[in-house]
Formats: C-alpha cells, structure tokens, sequence
C-alpha cells in the first residue's frame, strides 16, 4: 500500500506560480513512477507529468516548459513546479504513484487560475 497527500495547490492570476507537493508514504520502495494528472470541471482526468525512477520524466505538450517535475528521495516527496499559469491550467490536481499495474492516488488539490 502507498499512501499520498498532496498540498499546494490554490488561486493564482495567470503568469503565476505555484507549486505542488506529493508526500508518499507507506510501500514507497516499489513505487516505480510517480505523476501528476488534473481534471477539469466536465473533463476527463490528464496525465501532466511524470517521473519515473530513473529520474527521467515526461510532460504532457500543453505544459512544456511551463512545468517541471521532481522529487526528493529523502523526502519522499514529488513536486510539481508550475510557472506561466494559464486559464486552462485550472483543475483539481491528482497525485498518483505506481507500483506494477497498480494505481495509487492522492486525495487531489486545486488549482484554479482566475483573471
């Protein structure tokens, strides 16, 4: 079992910053990539970011050079640095780390971007 809670998250003008956490606990040892997804209000929940054990990660196009993912082992932790916020970047952001075929998820937290 992998536990996460995610925090961070709030309101922001566009061009802003924040950034979110992700605290995992429990099996964390077997965690193989961890990542970001949000879901917008009538949208289907979207993979963000990830990071894989390897410390390689990836991004969905729409926050490529926006966003930038990482973690701290010592932590056990993963952020998500978001700059230049946009309108559409507004959502509720959902931690998930994954351990074989299996799914974890944090609780989510919101981000909502407002002009």
């Amino acid at each position: 079992q992998v536990q996460l809670v995610e925090s961070g998250g709030g309101l922001v003008q566009p061009g802003g910053s924040l950034r979110l956490s992700c605290a995992a606990s429990g099996n964390i040892f077997s965690i193989y990539v961890m990542g970001w997804y949000r879901q917008a209000p009538g949208k289907q929940r979207e993979l963000v970011a990830v990071i894989i054990s390897d410390g390689s990660t990836n991004y969905v196009d729409s926050v490529k050079g926006r966003f930038t993912i990482s973690r701290d082992n010592a932590k056990n932790t993963v952020y998500l640095q978001m700059n230049s916020l946009k309108l559409e970047d507004t959502g509720v952001y959902y931690c998930n780390a994954r351990v074989g075929v299996v799914h974890y998820w944090g609780q989510g937290t919101q981000v909502t971007v407002y002009s």
